[in-house]
């Protein structure tokens, strides 16, 4: 919520990232930025402009995340916190590769307004299919990447995987989305192009 809040507020941002708890988690054990390991999910927004601008725009930007319940804020002070804040975003694919022997990820984009019922629906899915899913977004632009955890030795697991990432794009077009957001169509997505058009 505190991504539409940013943007309506007349705030664009340079960077404005989310990662859940089990990306977090993952990313801090690989990268050590500094990450609450204990929240529900991060938010890594980014400003930039005149020193005056920037200061403005942190200023509301905190004000909106705590109105919006954040349970911890961090702004940085100078180049090397921002860089390490950046790094651990920046590892989060490889550090999820960590956690399973593959990751499957998807690419949808949605609405921003549909950002938290679609992670709610994600988590659902991922209950209902027995995989775990480590959220990275590209908040801003609606970009979803869930990282599907499976092993590709276990068919069943390929299966389910598949299958878990087929019901993402369809619920990305459901809620007025797409199913690709920078990653392109290719062979996974062709049946998927049908629901989309």
């Amino acid at each position: 919520n505190a991504v539409g809040a940013v943007i309506a507020a007349g705030i664009i941002p340079a960077g404005l990232e989310m990662m859940d708890r089990l990306a977090i988690q993952a990313a801090e054990d690989f990268a050590h930025a500094g990450y609450p390991r204990d929240a529900a999910a991060i938010l890594l927004c980014e400003v930039d402009g005149s020193r005056e601008e920037v200061a403005q725009h942190c200023a509301e930007v905190a004000r909106l995340f705590k109105s919006l319940g954040a349970t911890s804020l961090t702004i940085s002070g100078d180049e090397a916190q921002r860089s390490l804040l950046w790094k651990g975003r920046k590892s989060a694919f490889p550090a999820v590769g960590r956690l399973a022997p593959d990751y499957y990820c998807m690419d949808g984009t949605i609405p921003r307004g549909q950002i938290s019922f679609v992670l709610h629906e994600i988590y659902r899915l991922s209950a209902h299919y027995a995989l775990p899913v480590a959220n990275v977004f590209h908040a801003g632009d609606g970009n979803l990447h869930p990282l599907i955890l499976f092993d590709a030795s276990d068919p069943q697991e390929v299966r389910k995987a598949e299958k878990f990432g087929a019901d993402i794009l369809e619920l990305s077009v459901r809620v007025g989305g797409c199913i690709t957001g920078e990653h392109g169509v290719g062979v996974e997505k062709l049946r998927k192009m049908a629901s989309q058009f």
